[in-house]
């Protein structure tokens, strides 16, 4: 849907041989492509693959798994009804220290684990500006681009900044965020959360600013009972957008009787508590991590028919926390959530921010 960077991609895939489309859904009726990639804006990471796989195509979706829990689930089922296999792209799930962190953690080193402390620090300071709406390049479908998220008026930050905007992202703690959670379920062995909290605000960038997720945000979900943390845990998340650490901008931090750990895409290290013979802080574990190819496990599946261990589930699951906290946010109070019947209890103006509603052409319809 636009001009330029359609061109550029053609360049970088080997220039004229190469065929381009405008409309996404006359790729699909090619019989010759078994599988495709969905690296869209996160507004349309569903939409795409529900097509994709009505056209019997294998699919890598990147994360977010869409802007609405709604939108999750409907990837999910129509990954299920075509018996396709949907991979999503939280490529940790292929990273080897990550594997070891997720033995460490259920095997009991850490003991009783009551708390995991997730964070993203991320150097946006000034912020976007607020510049005014326009009419949009000549060069850009507009329209195409905004697809089921509601009409609106071009502005070049919806553009630059799109996860920025709730009708095109949930900001990072949904749309780079989920890559924490899916790291989260896997080690405790959770799918959903019982309850979230969140407050936040714009308290670092200049303005005026039109984005409209928070610059500063602090949120919290409760997990009930599961097989690591027997009485439940509490998963807290916090993003700062106007500084970043030398190290260990990205990470989490699971808060364990015995030990603790600290995990990123770097590796992680485990310390002790002060118990026993082991002095507070003594290093017991450590592992350096590395990056295998996410998108070679993606072709195995696809070989084999399999279905991947970032199966489009586990991403559903993963990027549910966020958008929980996103409604507790909006909301100013805090939500109970049915993870089974993926329902808001007690609430029917939270329950009505579960699923988007699609601007029409556009359905979510499976």
């Amino acid at each position: 849907v636009h001009e330029p960077r359609m061109a550029a991609a053609r360049e970088n895939a080997g220039g004229e041989k190469v065929q381009t489309y405008r409309d996404f859904r006359k790729l699909l009726e090619n019989k010759d492509i078994d599988a495709v990639i969905v690296g869209t804006n996160g507004h349309w990471h569903v939409l795409s693959t529900i097509y994709a796989c009505r056209a019997g195509k294998d699919v890598y979706v990147e994360k977010p798994l869409g802007t609405s829990i709604g939108e999750g689930r409907a990837a999910v089922e129509a990954a299920r009804k075509y018996d396709r296999v949907v991979q999503i792209g939280t490529q940790q799930r292929s990273w080897e220290h990550y594997a070891r962190a997720a033995e460490a953690i259920q095997s009991g080193k850490l003991g009783e684990i009551s708390e995991v402390k997730v964070w993203d620090m991320d150097y946006q300071y000034p912020g976007f500006g607020s510049p005014p709406d326009a009419d949009p390049p000549p060069d850009l479908d507009w329209d195409f681009w905004v697809g089921p998220s509601p009409a609106q008026p071009y502005n070049p930050n919806k553009i630059a900044y799109h996860y920025w905007f709730f009708d095109f992202g949930g900001g990072w703690q949904v749309d780079w965020a989920v890559h924490h959670y899916d790291i989260v379920n896997w080690c405790m062995g959770v799918k959903e959360p019982i309850s979230a909290t969140a407050s936040g605000g714009f308290l670092c960038f200049e303005q005026p600013c039109n984005t409209q997720w928070p610059d500063t945000f602090s949120g919290v979900c409760e997990y009930g009972p599961g097989p690591v943390a027997k009485k439940g845990f509490l998963l807290q998340y916090t993003y700062r957008g106007g500084c970043r650490r030398e190290h260990r901008s990205h990470g989490k931090m699971f808060f364990g009787t015995e030990a603790s750990m600290i995990l990123d895409r770097g590796g992680y290290t485990i310390t002790a508590e002060a118990r026993g013979d082991r002095k507070l802080g003594e290093v017991i574990d450590e592992f350096r991590g590395a990056d295998p190819n996410h998108a070679e496990v993606f072709i195995q599946n696809v070989r084999n028919h399999t279905r991947p261990f970032a199966d489009v589930e586990e991403g559903h699951h993963a990027t549910n926390p966020g958008h929980l906290m996103n409604i507790a946010w909006k909301l100013g109070r805090k939500i109970r959530w049915d993870g089974e019947k993926e329902q808001v209890i007690g609430d029917e103006e939270a329950n009505a921010l579960v699923t988007k509603n699609y601007r029409a052409p556009w359905t979510l319809d499976v």
